[in-house]
């Protein structure tokens, strides 16, 4: 018995649409991190790229529990003395919510030229609209079976 290893060119990608309206940042991040690294797939392989596209809309409505809006923090440092940055979770959220669910997808993945690739296939919208609608059409898959799943629970 040989283990399979997927060719490239038999890797097939579809694209992803998932709504981020009231989902919990964590639970969301990881099932995300899942469809980037392929693990949904039969023929996943941790040492390839095997993963879909995933799009992200309405990332300004996502949703954390506890007192994370004011206590967790993210840093930034400019590599001079002195030259710490800080900024919370809620002021991030009004600035750039969509870097707050791509930091938390990126420390899910791989942490080298894999994960990197992995991804560079998130894209990630604040508002409700996105500009990769005809992908998704040819794709043949409208909403994520993630999606359907979510909206369910």
């Amino acid at each position: 018995m040989k283990t399979y290893s997927p060719k490239a060119a038999e890797i097939v990608r579809q694209w992803h649409v998932i709504d981020a309206s009231g989902q919990t940042l964590g639970r969301l991040s990881s099932q995300i991190a899942q469809l980037l690294k392929g693990k949904h797939k039969a023929y996943y392989a941790p040492h390839m790229d095997v993963g879909d596209f995933v799009v992200v809309v309405n990332a300004e409505k996502v949703r954390v529990t506890g007192d994370k809006l004011e206590n967790k923090n993210y840093y930034r440092h400019s590599g001079y003395p002195g030259g710490l940055t800080t900024i919370s979770l809620a002021a991030q959220l009004r600035a750039h919510p969509e870097r707050v669910l791509e930091h938390a997808i990126r420390g899910m993945l791989p942490h080298n030229a894999l994960g990197r690739a992995m991804y560079r296939k998130l894209k990630v919208y604040a508002g409700p609209s996105h500009p990769h609608s005809s992908q998704v059409a040819h794709s043949g898959n409208q909403q994520s079976a993630l999606s359907s799943q979510q909206s369910v629970v």
